[in-house]
């Protein structure tokens, strides 16, 4: 076997189909599959918008609108301490190292893009020193008050 004699499996491959090139093609004999008549059918067609609905009033317009969407609104991966002290008891986390946004990324708990912010659902037993971007005041609160430290480290 060489390459001047490779085949595609039988079956596997199929004549493309030619459209537009006569009635006695089989295909396409006077519309070429576009259907009859209309703007779709003709040539020059695909220069509409796909959002286009021929002149009718367009969805996005329909729809109403309210409220206001702040465009400098900074989401953040919430992260409760009950978590904390779940991930602690399983031995994921090392309390004598620091909680780093990384180490949570790496547990699964967050992807690296996220903004991470500690909230105070739960309690935690043991002092930890924890890495984020954010912490509610509870939590910020329970941590301290184990013995461990709350960091906010830059966006």
């Amino acid at each position: 076997m060489n390459l001047s004699n490779l085949k595609p499996a039988p079956g596997s491959t199929r004549k493309r189909r030619r459209i537009g090139r006569g009635v006695g093609s089989g295909r396409g004999g006077h519309s070429s599959t576009r259907g009859n008549k209309g703007q779709k059918s003709r040539t020059g067609n695909n220069k509409m918008p796909a959002w286009f609905e021929g002149g009718q009033m367009p969805l996005q317009r329909r729809v109403p609108k309210y409220g206001f969407k702040n465009p400098f609104r900074r989401e953040y991966r919430t992260i409760n301490l009950e978590r904390l002290s779940d991930l602690e008891k399983a031995g994921q986390i090392d309390p004598a190292e620091p909680v780093t946004a990384e180490i949570l990324c790496s547990l699964g708990q967050a992807r690296t893009k996220d903004r991470i912010k500690i909230l105070g659902s739960g309690d935690i037993g043991v002092p930890l020193t924890v890495e984020v971007h954010a912490f509610s005041k509870s939590a910020r609160a329970k941590i301290e008050a184990a013995g461990g430290k709350a960091l906010v480290v830059g966006c």
